[in-house]
């Protein structure tokens, strides 16, 4: 079985949100970007971005919907005058989706790296920050934030770096605003909403 598998799997079910654009190019490679729109069952919807291969760009020809597998990837981009983390699904598949409930699912194995914040949001409940360390099958890792609620919120915030955790849960987007010399600029933060945090 594929390490990607094992400890990084990915389904996304959904409405592209735009064209997909050259991203980079790496082993004689190019790679795309496309938006994505999942809907939750709430009614609100996260656009979240795919990375794809160009040989892929022919399957989104006159597609509505798409379903993408692959994995959840992370890497430092030095654009703009900030570093800043990018996370984005590294699609392994990509294809036409039929009229299926639109699907954002995430299941993560990895080691806490850093030490868990616990918090409380403005109504009272319970939340706690994870950053995750999720091994790929060449020696490089993608570190990856995710949050907990309520009773698993609580239990989390007494480990410690080097916990081994699984995780099952989805992706979600989010605005914030974030002060510059320029002003307030609105930008749009990513991390996995976690339903079932397991201690390995």
């Amino acid at each position: 079985m594929d390490e990607y598998v094992r400890n990084n799997y990915v389904l996304l079910r959904g409405r592209p949100r735009g064209e997909a654009l050259w991203s980079h190019a790496a082993r004689s490679q190019d790679f795309y970007t496309l938006p994505l729109e999942v809907r939750r069952l709430s009614g609100a919807s996260d656009t979240l971005n795919v990375t794809l291969r160009a040989s892929m760009l022919p399957l989104l020809d006159g597609a509505s919907r798409i379903e993408a597998e692959g994995e959840l990837r992370s890497f430092n981009s030095r654009r703009g005058e900030w570093p800043r983390l990018v996370i984005t699904v590294f699609a392994r598949s990509i294809l036409p989706a039929g009229e299926e409930a639109d699907e954002n699912l995430v299941e993560l194995r990895g080691t806490l790296c850093k030490a868990p914040k616990a918090r409380r949001t403005p109504m009272g409940r319970d939340i706690c920050d994870l950053l995750l360390a999720v091994n790929r099958s060449y020696g490089r890792s993608d570190y990856l934030p995710c949050i907990c609620w309520g009773l698993t919120a609580r239990e989390c915030s007494s480990w410690t770096v080097g916990t081994k955790l699984a995780l099952r849960g989805r992706i979600q987007s989010r605005s914030y605003l974030k002060l510059t010399e320029e002003g307030t600029l609105e930008r749009v933060a990513f991390e996995v909403s976690a339903s079932e945090v397991e201690r390995l």
